[in-house]
């Protein structure tokens, strides 16, 4: 019982403060959102568990489209919530042991993780919104242009930043959530 309410407690934390991150970084540029919200979703699975990465990653973005803070396109937000647990499942796969103390072996895993997890958040974004979402839509040009844009290479770079950043700090974090 005791873990349970740890975990929902986790979790809940970390959704609030994505939601927040997002709220408040919102006027400036997709690459210090992005990198934001990706760091925070690395950071939950890997100080908290590959479950509660998963939820915050799934639940996320519906948040952000109910604040108005995510493109006002509610197709997009399944793809992108997609987009987030394709990152935190192969992060957590990969990096989730590395990163629980520093060595050169272990950085060198989770940035392979880091690597990995960006890319195929790309993908999963690219494949979701620009290439099926976007031409079914039928978006006018400029709107189809720009999501087009949002949702290809700065996924990749802000996918990198946050995950890179994630990586070093997760042991602190989970030295000090462990810690009594």
């Amino acid at each position: 019982m005791k873990s349970k309410i740890l975990w929902i407690t986790r979790t809940a934390i970390f959704t609030a403060l994505l939601v927040t991150l997002q709220y408040v970084t919102k006027p400036m540029s997709q690459l210090v959102t992005g990198s934001c919200v990706n760091f925070i979703l690395a950071l939950a699975a890997l100080t908290s568990g590959y479950w509660s990465g998963f939820t915050v990653a799934a639940i996320s973005p519906f948040f952000a489209l109910l604040f108005g803070i995510a493109p006002p396109i509610i197709w997009f937000t399944p793809m992108i919530a997609l987009g987030n647990i394709v990152l935190v499942t192969i992060l957590w796969l990969i990096a989730n042991k590395a990163a629980k103390k520093y060595s050169l072996k272990n950085i060198f895993i989770s940035a392979g993780g880091a690597i990995v997890s960006a890319g195929a958040k790309f993908a999963a974004l690219w494949l979701g919104i620009v290439v099926i979402l976007v031409p079914l839509l039928n978006l006018p040009q400029a709107q189809a242009a720009k999501f087009t844009t949002m949702f290809t290479w700065p996924q990749l770079f802000t996918a990198l930043i946050g995950t890179g950043i994630a990586i070093f700090v997760a042991p602190i974090v989970k030295k000090a959530i462990n810690s009594k």
